[in-house]
Formats: C-alpha cells, structure tokens, sequence
C-alpha cells in the first residue's frame, strides 16, 4: 500500500508539473497586434463598433488592437479573409445581424456558416431608424406611407448593399407595411447614408450610430425608429408601433467572432475583456449618444442568438419571396 501511495502521489506530482510547463510554453495573449476585420466599408455602424472597441482594448490588455476594412460580397469577401486566417488569435471578424442573413441569400457560402467561425461576444446593440433627406416633403411615416401606396415603386429606398441588414430590414419593412419601395444598393452603410443626404434616395433603414449625426446637422429627418420606447438622444422620434407599423420590431446587434480552432481560453479572456471594457462610464456614455446599449454576452449564449435570428431571418426572406442566389 505504501509504494502505490507512494507512486499516486508521484505521477499527481508529475501531471501537475507537466501542466505547469505546459502553461509556461503558451505565450500570454496577446502577445502581438490584432486585427479586427470588418467586412464593410468605413463609416457605418459595424465599423464604428469595431474601432470603439479596438480602442479600450488597446488600452486594457497592453497590446494593439486595430481595424481593417475588407469590403465586399455582402460581407463575404472579409468574413472569409477571418474564416482562412490562423486560429492562433491574431483575427477577428467585427460581424453585425447581416451575418444571421446571408445563408437566406446565398445558395452556397465559401465556408460552414454553423461551423467555422466561433462566436465570441456582442459588443453592442442598437435599434433601427427610418430616415429621410432633410428636403423630403414626407414629415411623418404616414405621409410616405401614404404617398406609397398610392404610387407603388415609385419610391427607393438605399441601403448598404444587396444582402446587407438594412436591405432584408427594409424588405420585411414593405411586408410589414403593406408597401413596395424600389431597393438602390450602395457599398456600404455609410455611403448609403451620404445618397441619402444627397437626395438620390428617398429613405433609408439604418443603425442608429450612423444615422444620428446626420438627423443632429439637419442632413436627414427621423420618421419612426424600432423598440418600445422611444429613443432617450430622440424623443421627438416616435416608435414604429405609434407611427402605425406595430409589426415592426428589428434590432440590430454587432459583434466579435474568431477562427474556428482558436484556443478557448483566448476566446474567454476576449469576452471577459470586452465585458469589462464596456463597464467603461465614457465608452458607455459614448454608446448611449448615439442610440446603442452595450453588449458583452457570453460566448454559448451569443452562439444561441446566432442560430435563432438565422432561423427568423431565413423565414423573412422567404415572406419577402427574396430568393438565394
């Protein structure tokens, strides 16, 4: 009994050392820049998202967190640039609800969208907002309504891309109204945002954080934004549900997601860390001027979310007789 006591005691002492050097031989992350990779152009929310983050985290783990724009494909072009990336930390994909549409749209994706990427957390929520140019003779949402119905397709609406959020969200906002609006595809959300400025299109769906400076300079005019209750920054701004669309309740949520393959324990130190840096009382200040609500959820539950709005957005696309290409 002594000598196996004795060898119990010996191979635990030599596991624990084994473990030890084991933890040893991984560098701590992060232990060189990384790149957060928004598959959009500069200017809309998701890049906003992105560079408010990179910026606290920057500041919190001691090491360079940066933004780069792969734009393109509906988002394919970068979310792919992440999916073939090394799953060593160094990557992430800045990824927002159009990921959760993009199996509704297309046929056959260049990579598993169930599999090969890891969620890793939100990092920050917002509602959406239907806007016009400033010059728009439409004062409220019941008089482009109007104005719709009775003159179908006459009117357009922008959004930034085919496939992008706004394009489905406005889509699903026809259904829901009873309307039809012709779509004009810009390259992003925030050139979408700069047509609509310029008059070229007559409305736009957009995330609150892109929208908002324009409504603030007078560029743009606030018909109706989604939620239960109107927005605190607009409150002259009524909900859809009091402008007359009570079936209309998207919201828009952006996000963080790795490689498949990436170590756990680097994808629970990034929630952890995004988690905190959203207790920041300026970053949250920051959020809440422009119509967002932090995020910070945890991994299982954010790969929930992912799964049910592609289920819900899979079925909208259908009722809007959207067709995967």
């Amino acid at each position: 009994m002594k000598t196996f006591s004795f060898m119990r005691r010996a191979v635990s002492a030599w596991l624990l050392l084994l473990a030890s050097g084991l933890a040893m031989a991984q560098p701590a992350w992060p232990s060189k820049p990384v790149r957060l990779v928004v598959p959009y152009a500069a200017g809309g929310t998701t890049d906003f998202a992105g560079r408010q983050i990179a910026q606290k985290l920057t500041e919190l783990l001691g090491q360079s967190f940066f933004v780069e724009n792969k734009a393109g494909g509906s988002g394919t072009i970068g979310t792919q640039v992440v999916v073939r990336s090394a799953p060593d930390g160094g990557t992430f994909l800045v990824n927002d609800t159009a990921y959760t549409m993009l199996p509704a749209l297309f046929a056959k994706l260049p990579w598993d969208h169930a599999t090969d990427l890891v969620p890793v957390t939100t990092l920050l929520q917002t509602p959406v907002i239907l806007v016009v140019p400033a010059a728009s003779p439409f004062k409220t949402l019941q008089d482009l309504l109007a104005h719709a119905r009775q003159q179908p397709g006459q009117l357009n609406f922008g959004s930034g891309g085919a496939g992008s959020s706004a394009h489905l969200q406005a889509e699903l906002f026809n259904k829901e109204a009873g309307i039809s609006l012709t779509h004009v595809p810009y390259k992003g959300a925030g050139e979408a945002m700069l047509g609509l400025v310029a008059g070229q299109v007559d409305m736009l769906i957009s995330a609150t954080p892109t929208a908002i400076p324009q409504i603030r300079g007078g560029k743009a005019r606030a018909l109706a934004v989604t939620g239960g209750a109107r927005l605190e920054v607009l409150p002259d701004v009524p909900t859809f549900a009091e402008a007359g669309v009570k079936g209309y309740a998207v919201m828009n949520w952006f996000g963080l997601a790795a490689p498949k393959g990436t170590p756990p324990q680097i994808v629970e130190r990034l929630q952890k860390s995004v988690a905190q840096a959203l207790t920041d009382p300026a970053l949250r200040a920051r959020l809440a001027d422009q119509g967002a609500q932090p995020g910070g959820m945890e991994s299982a539950e954010f790969a929930r979310l992912i799964r049910s709005e592609t289920q819900q957005w899979s079925a909208a696309a259908r009722l809007a007789n959207i067709q995967p290409q």
